[in-house]
């Protein structure tokens, strides 16, 4: 979603734009752009023009082929995971690097990352894909790992195992009703953050409906943690129209944030009308203003879930904030706003280097 939007603003930005992508990935065929397929990284290198270029990486790459490609290129790296128990690598030989929140340019500066961008591209909030009139229907939770032969064993498996439950619509039921919308991610952590708050949410009878799919062993760990919730956690698989997600739910609630770059569900579900519920620490502090766009609670792991106890006691009296009305904080999350902060960007990478008095 990310590489799109930039794409677009780069376009916007009257920019000859090729992209280098693995003959898998499709889902940047509707740009109107040249492509080049690359298999592994190492056919990358010779696939890249001779003359000087400017590269925009988005995925890892081995360190000495960074260091190759600045020296003929002007290298810009995208860090879009935060420096939190993760060595910068490649990273350290970019001409620039660039990132998505404040607090991920604070972590690289805490690594030593020379050479950053000052100013964070942050995302853009693009809930409207898929067919909006499709109704939401029940899909499984897992993201098959096909390297692996006990996963190929399990996807051809797991029909049978539903065989005797019904494909389910969507409706939302009567009560609260928290969402999570997002992979099933180890960078979410859901497992441990459920494992403080599931008790709390079935002592308030609060409904928890997980829209996403993920590896066997985080959805297993997760439905775990769910497990005192019991009928009231309830999982539905990756969907394409997010929007009618946000809209069949009343607040989404975030994974833990240490491991979050900025966190594009919360802002997508912000611009549908949704207000989150999230940890009070980065990067959550800087895409939700607490009363408007949603609420913060102390993280969990530090009072036992007590603030967050007390929360849900708040929200079940009501008033549900609308985020969209917050219109100034949204307007940090468009494309207009990303083909502007682009623009600055290019600017700077093409600025003339003034030669140094003597």
């Amino acid at each position: 979603m990310y590489t799109h939007a930039l794409t677009r603003a780069l376009l916007q930005a009257d920019a000859a734009v090729t992209l280098y992508v693995h003959p898998a990935n499709r889902f940047w065929d509707d740009l109107p752009v040249k492509r080049v397929l690359v298999e592994d990284p190492e056919s990358l290198e010779p696939a890249l023009p001779a003359q000087r270029a400017l590269i925009f990486a988005h995925t890892r790459m081995p360190p000495d082929m960074a260091q190759r490609l600045a020296a003929r290129h002007l290298l810009v790296g995208f860090a879009h995971n935060p420096m939190f128990e993760r060595e910068p690598g490649w990273l350290r030989h970019c001409s620039h690097v660039v990132t998505v929140s404040r607090y991920c340019l604070e972590l690289l500066r805490r690594a030593g990352v020379q050479r950053v961008y000052p100013a964070p591209l942050y995302g853009v909030a693009e809930a409207r894909r898929g067919d909006a009139s499709a109704p939401l229907l029940r899909s499984s939770p897992y993201w098959w790992d096909r390297r692996k032969a006990r996963d190929v064993l399990m996807e051809k498996f797991e029909p049978l195992a539903n065989i005797f439950s019904r494909a389910a619509f969507y409706e939302k039921r009567p009560g609260l009703t928290l969402g999570v919308v997002s992979m099933i991610a180890p960078i979410k952590q859901f497992p441990l953050l459920f494992s403080h708050l599931a008790p709390i949410l079935a002592r308030h009878q609060v409904n928890l409906e997980v829209f996403g799919a993920g590896g066997y062993a985080q959805v297993r760990d997760t439905k775990a943690a769910l497990a005192p919730l019991g009928e009231r956690a309830r999982w539905w698989g990756h969907q394409k129209d997010v929007a009618a997600v946000y809209a069949g739910i009343d607040y989404l609630l975030t994974g833990l944030p240490e491991k979050e770059a900025l966190g594009i569900n919360a802002l997508e579900s912000q611009a549908c009308g949704t207000p989150v519920l999230a940890p009070n620490a980065p990067p959550f502090n800087e895409t939700v203003i607490p009363g408007r766009t949603g609420f913060l609670y102390a993280d969990p792991r530090t009072d036992r879930g007590a603030d967050f106890d007390r929360l849900l006691v708040r929200l079940k009296q009501g008033p549900r904030p609308d985020p969209r009305r917050a219109v100034i904080h949204l307007s940090q999350f468009s494309q207009h706003a990303l083909f502007e902060r682009v623009r600055r960007l290019l600017d700077e990478l093409t600025r003339p280097v003034s030669p140094q008095p003597r």
